[in-house]
């Protein structure tokens, strides 16, 4: 039964991740939401909501603990800048200007860019599986991107350039991580970086600076739904799951994220996919599957281990 609910909780959890982008794509097209507020809100009430779950739940002394060791602070803050901050803001633009499909399958790029940046610094030995890897990833792309045709791009430049970005970005976030995740929950690591990255953002765009004449009824269930469930209650069930699952199985059923933004983005918003974007798809979450199912490298810096707490978001 334990094993059971941390299934179900983790592929709902994945599952709200991918409609989440998706709901984001529906706001900014349909009700014309600014992505920078988006963004700040988004980052500060579910940062807020998550240490309130740490502070009821689990080790309420992390929450302000975090903050005693300076080494450990600026290494949060830099996080929360340029970690959580760069990955939120990049994903959310790349899926304004093109669909949250694209955007999170690019952002899935992230395993591939680790790999090439371990080899580059001689941390990691390049193995047949990574070559597979990143020929599946470069594959994919290429469908994905063009479907099928060497003249033109089936997706916009702009959402290209952004997707490659938040790639990056959740790179620098994976391996950043990893030394917090080792002193520190993750619920307090990325409940607070969400709340740095809110912070930073909102001098561009407060969040209390919004039209709100224009939205609707609908509107608001979306921004619930894209800050509560996309956001808040996707990130809990995934760290819930971990309470009967082992990481790695947490990590290949929660490879349903893609799928989930990819499905939507096609049968409800409509928009259009081609028979090569498909089999780019395929590329894509297969490779995913590939780093999921097989062993992970044991260079210290380059994913945590089954030992170790994971980090997500979307």
């Amino acid at each position: 039964m334990n094993r059971m609910k941390g299934i179900l909780l983790v592929l709902t959890g994945a599952i709200f991740w991918g409609i989440g982008g998706t709901v984001a794509k529906k706001l900014f097209q349909q009700y014309g939401i600014d992505v920078d507020w988006l963004v700040t809100i988004r980052l500060l009430i579910s940062g807020v909501l998550l240490l309130t779950v740490q502070y009821i739940g689990k080790d309420r002394s992390q929450i302000l603990g975090i903050w005693k060791d300076r080494r450990i602070a600026i290494q949060l803050i830099i996080f929360g800048l340029l970690g959580m901050l760069a990955v939120q803001y990049t994903y959310m633009v790349s899926i304004e200007h093109g669909n949250a499909a694209v955007a999170t399958l690019l952002q899935y790029l992230a395993p591939v860019m680790i790999i090439v940046y371990l080899v580059l610094r001689r941390q990691s030995v390049l193995t047949g599986k990574d070559l597979l890897t990143v020929t599946l990833a470069l594959v994919g792309c290429f469908f994905l991107l063009t479907n099928g045709s060497v003249s033109q791009l089936s997706v916009p430049t702009p959402a290209i350039v952004w997707g490659v970005l938040s790639g990056i970005a959740l790179a620098f976030y994976t391996l950043y991580a990893v030394p917090l995740l080792a002193r520190f929950d993750s619920l307090v690591i990325v409940g607070w970086a969400m709340i740095i990255g809110g912070f930073a953002l909102s001098f561009i765009h407060p969040p209390w600076q919004m039209d709100f004449s224009n939205l609707t009824l609908e509107a608001y269930a979306y921004l619930v739904f894209v800050i509560l469930f996309g956001t808040l209650i996707a990130f809990w069930f995934y760290i819930e799951s971990l309470q009967s699952l082992a990481p790695k199985e947490s990590s290949l059923l929660g490879s349903v994220e893609p799928l989930a933004a990819v499905l939507t983005t096609v049968f409800w918003l409509k928009e259009p996919f081609g028979f090569f974007q498909w089999i780019g798809t395929a590329c894509i979450i297969g490779m995913i599957l590939l780093m999921a199912l097989t062993k992970e490298p044991s260079s210290r810096n380059s994913r945590p281990r089954n030992n170790e707490k994971p980090l997500r978001i979307s």
